[in-house]
C-alpha cells in the first residue's frame, strides 16, 4: 500500500494510459501548460507534447464536439471540464451526439472518449460551479456515468473508461482533489457497474456515490458506538447500476438509505428507489428513504453553503431515525 492524492491518482491513471496507447490524449482549459485547474495533468504535457495534451479556448461545445470527432476517427479523447455545471454549455454534444451516434449508426462506428467532471459544493464557488450534475446524464441513454470515491476508485475506474469503447462520464469531486487516501502498489481495473461494500452491516444499508461514500463510512463509525450496524455500499457506477448488491444487502438488513449529493428531486436516490422497489418490498422493515442537496441553487455563502449539503452527521441523523422507529 501507500498514501496518494486524490487528484495524483487522476495523473497517474492519464500517464499509464497514455503510455500505454498513442491513441489516448486530453483536451480541456488549461490541461497543458498549468496541468489542469486542479493540478490533474500536470507534466503531461512536457511528457506528450502538444499534440496529445491540448489547451482549449473556452467553448466547451467545440472542444467536447472536436473529442467527439476524434473518437469517431479512432483516437481515445480524454475531455477536462473545469466544472460539470459546464456540460451543459455542451449539452448537445454531449446528449445528441456523442450519446447517440453509436446507436444512430446501427453500431458500425463508436465513440471512444471519456469526460472527465469535477463536482460537488464546499467551497464556495456559488451556484454555477458547484453543482452535482450525475443524475441529470443518468436521464440520456448511451453514456456511462461514474462517480469514484477514493484514489483506488479514482485510478481503477479512469483506466477502465478510457479503455471502454463507449462514452463516460466521468465525475471527480473537487472537495478531494487534496486529500489523501492508501492505495494499492498495482491497482487492477475497477469493472464498471459492480458496486463496492465498503463496511459490512445488519440493521441498515447505505448506498452512497462520491465522497458521500466517505461522509457515510464516518457515520456508520459514529453509529456503530450506539449499537447500530450500518452496511455501507459504494455505487461507483451509477451508469450501469448494479442492482443485485443492492437488493442482496437490503434483503440482509432490511433497510435502505441512498446518499447522494445531487438535487434531490428528480435524482439518483428517487430513481434507485423506485427501480429496487418490487424485488425489496417485502423485505423492507421501513420505507426506502434518500438524503440529497435541497432543489434551492448552491449558495456563495459558507454559512448558507454546508447546511444544506449531505454530511456525516445529516446522515448520521437520517439513520437513527430508519433504525429506531422501526
Amino acid at each position: 500500500m501507500r498514501e496518494i492524492l486524490y487528484r495524483d491518482a487522476v495523473l497517474e491513471a492519464l500517464d499509464e494510459e497514455m503510455a500505454r496507447d498513442e491513441n489516448v490524449l486530453l483536451l480541456g482549459e488549461d490541461v497543458a501548460f498549468i496541468g489542469g485547474n486542479f493540478k490533474t495533468s500536470v507534466g503531461l504535457y512536457e511528457k506528450y507534447g502538444d499534440l496529445r495534451v491540448k489547451d482549449t479556448p473556452i467553448s466547451e461545445a467545440g472542444f467536447v464536439g472536436m473529442g467527439v470527432g476524434m473518437a469517431l476517427t479512432g483516437l481515445r479523447p480524454v475531455v477536462e471540464l473545469m466544472f460539470s455545471d459546464f456540460l451543459l454549455v455542451a449539452a448537445d454534444q454531449v446528449v445528441n451526439q456523442m450519446a447517440k451516434i453509436r446507436y444512430m449508426s446501427g453500431g458500425q462506428v463508436s465513440v471512444p472518449m471519456v469526460i472527465r467532471a469535477p463536482i460537488g459544493g464546499g467551497r464556495s464557488s456559488a451556484a454555477q460551479h458547484s453543482q452535482s450534475m450525475q443524475a441529470m446524464v443518468s436521464q440520456f441513454p448511451g453514456m456511462k456515468v461514474l462517480v469514484p470515491s477514493t484514489a483506488q476508485e479514482v485510478k481503477g475506474l479512469l483506466k477502465s473508461a478510457i479503455r471502454d469503447d463507449n462514452p463516460v462520464i466521468f465525475f471527480e469531486h473537487k472537495m478531494e482533489y487534496t486529500n489523501k487516501f492508501e492505495i494499492d502498489d498495482d491497482i487492477e481495473l475497477i469493472p464498471i457497474g459492480e458496486a463496492n461494500i465498503k463496511r459490512a452491516g445488519t440493521d441498515i444499508s447505505i448506498a452512497a456515490t462520491s465522497s458521500q461514500v466517505l461522509k457515510s463510512l464516518k457515520a456508520a463509525e459514529a453509529l456503530a458506538g450506539e449499537g447500530i450496524s450500518c452496511e455501507v455500499i459504494d455505487l461507483r457506477s451509477i451508469i450501469p447500476l448494479d442492482r443485485e448488491t443492492i437488493i442482496r444487502s437490503v434483503q440482509k438488513t432490511g433497510r435502505l438509505l441512498i446518499v447522494d449529493e445531487a438535487y434531490e428531486f428528480c435524482g439518483i436516490g428517487a430513481e434507485i428507489a423506485a427501480n429496487l422497489m418490487e424485488d425489496v418490498f417485502y423485505d423492507l422493515d421501513a420505507p426506502i428513504a434518500r438524503l440529497a442537496t435541497p432543489n434551492v441553487p448552491l449558495p456563495f455563502s459558507p454559512a448558507l453553503e454546508f447546511p444544506i449539503i449531505p454530511s456525516s452527521e445529516k446522515i448520521a441523523d437520517k439513520v437513527r431515525a430508519l433504525v429506531l422507529k422501526g
